[in-house]
């Protein structure tokens, strides 16, 4: 839930963000156009003024400098509006006024003033000056041919005129300030409205990971296990992101499950084999002790010795067969590589069907050889092993089926094959056929065997890199060795 509701805040902090930088650029862009605008219209207003001290003839600036001796000296032309800056910067006379709000007088500029004055360019451009005593203004520098004067003659300098930019300063200032505000509603919004999408949007990835919570809280470690939870069919749509990860994630409890099936399977083949095993070791194991203590009993009886010794014998001999099986079943699972030389599968088959005639007469033995005698089936492997993997199935035949029932070997390119005749595996034992232990007699009748011939058969010809496979039916089974050439 922490991390859902980190991304939840990633997402919001980002649409936040985005609004914010956004919103920054518009109002700096806004600002930047609102200068120039105003700015410039403020210029074309101090080119205004200067023209208004034009003479009749258009023969350059010209103006008045007057007032009764003794007042204010007044520097003006015509309708100026109220804080022009008007002033005159020549050899003999430097004087500079700001026309009030009446306008009907003038503020002198002080020789502070009229210094900064001095530094205007005098490029007929408008340029941008902090004026003591009046604050920031927009002026323009151009020489005059001649200046009257009250009382005085005329004299060449250089006027400077100019307009407040304290309007355009306010307004801008305005302007920034309801940009701020806006953009910090913006952003507040942005906010809520942002946190409910994101909330609304990510629900459907919420139920995703309320059906991995409840899986993770389903004890897994051991037992049979139902993993009965999966994503609604709604949220498994490939076609979003989310449907994306739904489906995804059943996919993986799927296999999940499939995986915990398997173990729960192998959990319980493990302990099969077990308790099978310890019966078909207890069984000898008894008959060992049985005889034994007879043996002990009776120490002067030649004959009761000599049954109890060739008792053991033969029960050590079949536990040792046993053990030896389990061994090798167990080296196999392991993973433990053969040997892996040429081995001529077509003799190999000639040899293991002349032993069954003489071991079974009874049956019928047949050996289809390929049509050209002289081609032999070669294969890869230890042919130790694969001479036991046809034993064991030619034993299979003969002690599972009744006399006179046909056994017939094919050699094939690919491998070999066993058919007979005869009553076929049960069918409740088809399906297990190869599994460790697995016999059909439900007694534990021990001249059928340990249950494990098949499987050995199984572990090696998969150990060899090839597949067995089992059809049966009442008069008609058949097992396929697949090898590879």
């Amino acid at each position: 839930m922490n991390r859902l509701a980190s991304l939840t805040s990633r997402l919001v902090v980002t649409a936040v963000a985005l609004v914010a930088v956004v919103s920054l650029l518009i109002g700096t862009a806004t600002t930047l156009a609102m200068n120039s605008y105003l700015t410039g219209k403020l210029d074309a207003q101090v080119r205004s003024t200067l023209a208004t001290f034009e003479g009749p003839g258009g023969s350059g600036p010209v103006g008045t400098l007057g007032g009764p001796p003794g007042s204010g000296i007044r520097l003006q032309g015509r309708n100026q509006q109220p804080g022009t800056l008007n002033a005159f910067l020549g050899p003999v006379t430097r004087r500079g006024s700001v026309l009030t709000s009446d306008r009907t007088s003038s503020q002198v500029v002080s020789s502070a003033g009229l210094a900064i004055l001095d530094e205007v360019p005098i490029d007929g451009q408008v340029h941008e000056i902090h004026l003591p005593g009046f604050g920031a203004y927009r002026v323009i520098a151009v020489k005059a041919d001649g200046l009257s004067l009250t009382s005085r003659k005329p004299e060449p300098g250089v006027l400077v005129t100019g307009l407040p930019s304290s309007d355009v300063d306010d307004t801008l200032s305005s302007l920034i300030w309801w940009e701020v505000l806006l953009t910090l509603l913006g952003v507040m919004a942005a906010a809520g409205v942002g946190l409910l999408v994101v909330r609304r949007q990510l629900r459907p990835l919420r139920e995703v990971a309320d059906t991995a919570h409840a899986v993770a809280e389903l004890p897994l470690a051991s037992g049979e296990i139902e993993l009965g939870e999966r994503v609604p069919d709604h949220l498994t749509d490939e076609r979003t992101e989310v449907g994306q990860v739904g489906s995804a994630l059943n996919t993986l409890l799927e296999h999940v499950e499939t995986s915990l099936e398997a173990r729960h399977r192998s959990e319980l083949q493990v302990r099969q084999f077990v308790a099978d095993a310890s019966h078909e070791l207890r069984t000898p194991l008894a008959t060992i002790a049985g005889y034994t203590e007879l043996a002990r009993r009776r120490p002067g009886d030649a004959d009761a010795i000599a049954l109890a010794l060739g008792k053991v014998e033969e029960e050590s001999g079949r536990m040792t067969s046993l053990v030896e099986d389990l061994l090798l079943l167990a080296r196999l699972d392991a993973g433990r590589p053969l040997e892996c030389e040429p081995v001529d599968l077509t003799r190999l088959l000639v040899e293991a069907v002349s032993d069954a005639r003489v071991l079974a007469p009874d049956h019928h033995w047949r050996l289809e050889l390929p049509e050209d005698p002289a081609e032999a089936v070669d294969v890869p492997g230890d042919e130790q092993r694969l001479h036991q993997v046809v034993t064991n199935l030619l034993t299979n035949a003969r002690k599972h089926t009744p006399a006179g029932t046909t056994v017939t070997v094919a050699v094939r390119p690919d491998g070999f094959s066993v058919h007979d005749d005869g009553p076929g595996f049960p069918v409740a034992l088809r399906a297990t056929a190869f599994e460790r232990f697995a016999r059909g007699d439900a007694s534990r009748n021990r001249e059928g065997g340990a249950g494990l011939g098949l499987a050995l058969v199984d572990a090696i010809v998969t150990a060899h890199g090839g597949s067995v496979t089992l059809s049966s039916e009442p008069g008609d089974t058949t097992i396929k060795v697949v090898l590879p050439r």
